[in-house]
């Protein structure tokens, strides 16, 4: 049973909620389709329908990055909206019947990534290599997750990378990962051997992988968490944005959520357009949009460079305190600011 949207928080709880007035102020600006639109219109919007009753309507070859994050084959509740389990047959056809439809808003040097768990991910790859080339796997660490005593912890899942052909960008050294050296190797002169030494400790710039290892799934006490219940975090989306697309470009969510694969795209300089059914989620979304006009920061990665996991005191002052920055931004978008002092 969902828990209510206005339910009681504990006072250092920083989950994005939503006001009456901020609800319906941000209902009335989201877009809705009722025939084929060109591209200008759905430049940095958010759509609240169901994405099956507007397929028809999207502009052909407009999408440089396509995001999809659907339902996993799982029975759970999204607001308003529910997912039913199926058997794999019927997931792959359900799967099927829009994927097919969506494939038409892509360039032709687009890129794909969709996620998964280790349910979907299989019928995930028999549909989608009909269509696109699949270029990688990626697998990363959801550290949140219940325990069991019969099976093993599930605490992974997958990212599909596809691309629609061999044309596409893939910015590798926009996604390098800094880790703290374990081994510090030193050359015939005493100098560091691919690491820097600096006064706030010894780092290395690594090359991406298809492992991701230093995410963390939002919760209660992280700025950008929303009530959304399979949210992902932003340095994902930040991973995926800046690999496969450049500044201006366009990324499209079909299964937006509470927002974060437009803010992402918002705070890395490019133009997005998400879907997303539940009305509540949308003004979420608009909500953190309009933050993401007052404060671009995303939690590991500063410097031009992603941070494995606990090294925030190492990041060159470029963090801050999460709940000082919060309230600051809820401060200034009830007063109707668009900046404030940093």
């Amino acid at each position: 049973m969902d828990e209510p949207r206005d339910k009681e928080r504990a006072p250092r709880n920083r989950t994005i909620t939503l006001s009456d007035e901020e609800r319906a102020r941000y209902t009335a600006g989201l877009c809705r389709l009722s025939d084929r639109v060109d591209v200008a219109k759905l430049c940095n919007t958010t759509i609240n329908q169901d994405l099956y009753l507007i397929l028809d309507y999207l502009p052909h070859r407009f999408v440089d990055l396509l995001f999809i994050d659907p339902p996993y084959n799982l029975t759970k509740d999204f607001g308003a909206a529910s997912f039913k389990e199926m058997t794999s047959e019927e997931y792959a056809a359900w799967f099927s019947a829009w994927f097919a439809r969506l494939l038409p808003v892509l360039k032709p040097s687009a890129s794909v990534y969709i996620c998964g768990d280790w349910r979907s991910s299989g019928v995930i790859q028999s549909v989608v290599e009909k269509h696109l080339v699949i270029q990688n796997r990626i697998t990363w660490e959801r550290e949140k997750g219940r325990g069991a005593k019969r099976n093993w912890k599930n605490c992974s899942e997958d990212i599909w990378f596809c691309t629609v052909s061999k044309d596409f960008c893939f910015n590798a050294d926009a996604v390098k990962l800094k880790r703290r050296v374990i081994a510090p190797y030193k050359d015939e002169n005493g100098k560091p051997k691919d690491w820097d030494q600096t006064e706030s400790g010894d780092f290395r710039l690594t090359c991406p992988s298809n492992m991701w290892t230093d995410l963390s799934v939002p919760f209660w006490s992280m700025p950008e968490n929303t009530d959304h219940p399979t949210q992902k975090p932003e340095k994902l989306l930040a991973k995926v944005i800046l690999a496969s697309s450049q500044q201006g470009d366009l990324v499209f969510d079909p299964f937006l959520g509470s927002g974060t694969t437009s803010v992402v795209a918002k705070k890395l300089g490019r133009l997005y357009c998400g879907i997303e059914i539940d009305t509540e989620y949308c003004c979420l979304t608009e909500k953190r949009l309009a933050m993401a006009a007052l404060e671009n920061t995303i939690q590991g990665y500063s410097d031009g460079v992603f941070w494995e996991r606990n090294t925030l005191a190492y990041q060159n002052g470029n963090t801050r305190n999460g709940t000082s920055a919060t309230n600051q931004l809820s401060l200034c978008l009830r007063e109707g600011r668009t900046t404030y002092a940093k």
